[in-house]
């Protein structure tokens, strides 16, 4: 199952994107944004969050 980004939380900070080892988040209307079909579910980004707003 892929993590999804709490859009309410996010803060665009843009600390995940480098984290995802596939790419697959980018901004898009001012928040960052998961690809579900890349997504190869790790964590990464939610472990690096700082408003916490990634979750499985």
């Amino acid at each position: 199952m892929a993590y999804k980004i709490n859009e309410e939380q996010c803060v665009n900070c843009g600390s995940c994107e480098p984290e995802c080892p596939v790419g697959a988040i980018s901004e898009q209307n001012d928040k960052r944004v998961i690809n579900a079909d890349a997504c190869i579910s790790c964590g990464s980004c939610a472990s690096t969050c700082p408003a916490e707003a990634i979750s499985e």
